[in-house]
């Protein structure tokens, strides 16, 4: 509710260009990490903190938060990098930057959003924070809305994001409904089995996937790249991303033994993980580097957690931390960078002028623990993430430790390509020169202004972190084991240190930087192999090629549905009214009798009427005569009120015939006096099966409706009050202006408005204005290649989102595959 009450203050701000707001917005996260340091002590006892409030009780949809050992890992990543990004972004952004305050806001609303999905134990409750983040993301990302690059890239992000939600709740109502509960902790403390859980995990990983970009619907995260910097390194490096991540790592430890869960999950991490790192390898942009990077960093923590193992799951709490400690401060260090040079191209980097110290250790020791060097925390959770492997004889762990083997490498190598790329002038391996034109832009060759210490501060916090747990891991013991503990009680329990003698995950992290080295060394031959290796952007074609298909699918609906003719509207209309009440009706004729045809001759003869006057006007030639023939039925209907007693209704039919019959009238005098265009033969049959059969519908709703009464009617209420409440005998007058006094007045408005109408066009034909003849396709039944062949001005109002999609039509190939090097880098406002 503070991040609630704080966001929509600050977004009420909008277009303020003040950077002190940041500081405003960085007042919710500051108060949730004191609460929770506070309360630190007792989770890590194992004493949950949870609270329960109930919403909708029906749907079994509440608001329970639980605060477990895991959860306190996440809130203090979360609210913890959320004050720090706050402070850094008050420095990112020029003081005259417009929509500070939106920004703001928008980055409060995500964190509020984010620390619910983190603390949720109702599966449903869950899913409303899920998507909010992903709303919340959509407008973080599109936050330069003028920009058609960060409109189309938020529009990726959501539309993969929120379309993998909603598989995902789909799984989750499968799971509650089998578990009985909602409930998290009961579910995974009493797990439930069979193949509507089989259905529903399948579900949550799909869901899971999305969000945590994984393979193959990692190409929104790079495209994400687009937004300013200070959003990449919250959302897209130690927060949202990690939301699939947190989600698979609370139903591994009961589920994984599931048949499918553990190979699938392996191996689309394991795919992740090495196709992330290999792009990363390509890139020239720093920031499209790093969300490659973070694509495969991803896929590693999902083994770890995926496998749902106690050692693999506490070496995924390791790891989770580390990379949030030294993700972040790279990807600020390249704000800084970007902000200062102008530039996030490692072709025209490289010259520093005094004063980028601080930055640039920040980026070496962030990028170093990375890359998994001894003395710094990631080179822990690489050893706990190799431990988790080393022990077990199957082939299928060996298999996923080559394959981590194999990503660490390659994690190795373009941590390389970032540093040398950013601070050093070596030439770029594989990458052709960078035009002069873009070279322009950059600071020329020129060193770059020195940024303010304030600037890069909050980065340094977090790389000092890196190194502290690198040192002395034991600091972090008590919260991992804790951690660890609350997501599969089997975990082992210990303490975090720095030096296990010489064993096996030693070995592999000596043997992962000597291959990462020769990696960095050899820069030209690892990009004439990867010259020569296809290309690997098939979630960014799977992409395009499904929106493709939409807009095919899209013109075909399309054209079908609105085809720009009234009977067709009309016909679609009266089919679904006759067709989905339709089949309960004919469960309910059972038993039902036929009423009394007529009471008195009077009755026959106006029946008789009624009906060779309505076959008139379905079959004469003439407007007027037609419209005459249906004033003739609807008299004879006001004439059977008459006979049955009903006065009163017999008038007000008497008056809609009248008022309907002058509109006709008036419309007629600018219309030919006959229908020139008559229905094609399969119109007219349609229209004959549609007609016959709203008239049955009807007939068997009135005999159904009739029996169907049980409790006594309203009208007896209705005349027992009608003197003592509203004063007068005729219950029909206190009816309309006592006990329905604002229908009445509703329907007079509209009578009013229907005369204001008439009126109109009344004298429209006084001040010789004319009615256009209506178009042909409103007068006739389409034909049948109407149905099947797209309008042509559906062509004409689809072909931009065409030039769009097409990577070889127009410079937005937006979403084009964006192979390197793609985007141009962002310049701060």
């Amino acid at each position: 509710m503070v991040h609630l009450c704080f966001g929509a203050a600050l977004l009420g701000l909008g277009r303020s260009d003040d950077r002190r707001l940041f500081w405003v917005a960085a007042i919710p996260p500051a108060a949730v990490l004191v609460w929770v340091l506070a309360r630190a002590g007792g989770i890590l006892d194992g004493t949950a903190v949870s609270e329960t409030i109930n919403w909708v009780s029906g749907l079994d949809l509440a608001v329970s938060v639980r605060v477990d050992a895991f959860s306190l890992v996440m809130v203090l990543l979360v609210a913890g990098i959320g004050v720090l990004i706050q402070a850094y972004a008050s420095r990112y952004f020029n003081p005259d930057t417009p929509g500070l305050g939106r920004l703001a806001g928008l980055l409060t609303l995500f964190a509020g959003a984010m620390l619910g999905l983190v603390t949720a134990d109702n599966l449903l409750w869950l899913y409303v924070c899920w998507e909010l983040t992903s709303i919340t993301s959509y407008l973080l990302i599109g936050w330069s809305d003028r920009d058609p690059e960060a409109r189309s890239s938020a529009l990726q992000a959501l539309l993969m994001t929120a379309a993998g939600g909603l598989v995902m709740l789909v799984g989750l109502i499968l799971v509650g409904q089998a578990a009985g509960t909602y409930e998290l902790s009961a579910i995974v403390a009493s797990p439930p089995s069979g193949t509507t859980v089989s259905v529903g995990l399948v579900c949550i990983l799909i869901g899971a996937f999305t969000k945590s970009a994984q393979f193959p619907f990692s190409s929104w995260l790079p495209g994400a790249m687009v937004a300013p910097t200070p959003i990449s390194a919250y959302l897209h490096s130690a927060t949202m991303v990690k939301a699939g991540v947190y989600l698979v790592a609370r139903f591994a430890p009961p589920f994984a033994d599931v048949g499918f869960w553990r190979p699938v999950v392996l191996t689309v991490a394991l795919i992740t993980m090495i196709t992330g790192g290999a792009r990363a390898l390509r890139q020239t942009d720093l920031k499209r580097l790093l969300a490659f990077g973070t694509v495969s960093q991803l896929g590693f923590l999902m083994v770890m957690f995926g496998a749902g193992r106690p050692e693999a799951t506490l070496a995924g709490v390791v790891l989770i931390i580390a990379h949030a400690l030294f993700k972040a401060p790279l990807f600020m260090v390249v704000g800084v960078i970007d902000h200062q040079a102008h530039s996030r191209d490692i072709r025209a980097l490289g010259a520093w002028g005094p004063g980028w110290g601080g930055p640039r250790w920040v980026a070496i020791i962030s990028g170093l623990s990375m890359a998994g060097i001894p003395l710094l925390f990631g080179f822990i959770a690489k050893e706990a993430a190799y431990e988790a492997f080393s022990h077990h004889a199957g082939t299928g762990e060996w298999v996923v430790l080559a394959g981590i083997v194999a990503g660490s490498v390659l994690t190795f190598a373009y941590t390389g390509r970032f540093l040398l790329g950013a601070f050093t002038t070596r030439d770029v391996p594989g990458a052709p020169p960078l035009p002069a034109a873009e070279h322009d832009h950059t600071s020329g060759g020129q060193p770059a202004g020195a940024p303010s210490t304030a600037f890069w501060v909050p980065a340094a916090i977090l790389a000092t972190l890196t190194i502290v747990l690198g040192v002395v891991p034991n600091l972090a013991s008590r919260l991992v084991y804790a951690a660890a503990s609350s997501l599969d009680g089997a975990a082992p329990e210990g303490h975090l240190a720095l030096w296990h003698g010489l064993s096996t995950p030693l070995a592999l992290s000596a043997l992962t930087i000597a291959l990462g080295a020769a990696m960095v060394a050899g820069g030209r031959q690892v990009a004439a192999v990867q010259g020569v290796l296809p290309s690997l952007t098939w979630g960014d074609r799977g992409y395009l090629g499904v929106l493709r298909l939409l807009n095919r699918v899209a013109d075909r609906v399309t054209g079908i549905v609105q085809s720009g003719s009234l009977p067709t509207y009309v016909g679609v209309v009266l089919v679904t009214v006759v067709t989905v009440p339709g089949f309960a009706l004919i469960g309910a004729m059972q038993g039902q009798a036929l009423p009394r045809f007529a009471d008195s001759p009077g009755e026959v003869a106006l029946t008789a009427l009624i009906v060779v006057a309505a076959a008139a006007a379905a079959t004469i030639q003439r407007r007027l005569s037609a419209v005459l023939c249906l004033g003739a039925v609807g008299y004879g209907m006001a004439l059977l009120y008459v006979l049955r007693g009903a006065p009163d209704l017999a008038l007000t039919q008497l008056g809609i015939e009248t008022l309907g019959a002058v509109l006709f009238v008036l419309v007629l005098r600018v219309l030919p006096n006959e229908f020139h265009q008559r229905p094609t033969g399969l119109g007219r049959a349609v229209r004959l099966v549609i007609s016959a059969s709203v008239g049955v519908f009807v007939f068997v709703f009135a005999l159904v409706a009739s029996g169907s009464r049980t409790a006594r009617p309203v009208s007896d209420e209705f005349l027992a009050r009608a003197v003592s409440e509203g004063g007068g005998s005729n219950v029909v007058n206190v009816i309309l202006v006592d006990f329905r006094g604002f229908d009445t007045l509703g329907e007079i408005t509209v009578l009013t408005v229907a005369a204001l109408g008439l009126v109109a066009l009344a004298r429209a034909g006084a001040r010789g204005l004319t009615i256009h003849k209506p178009d042909d396709d409103a007068l006739v039944m389409p034909s049948l290649r109407s149905y099947i062949e797209p309008r042509k001005a559906d062509h004409g109002a689809l072909a931009d989102i065409r030039r769009r999609l097409d990577p070889n039509d127009g410079p937005h190939g937006a979403a084009a595959p964006p192979e390197e090097p793609d985007r141009p880098p962002e310049r701060p406002s």
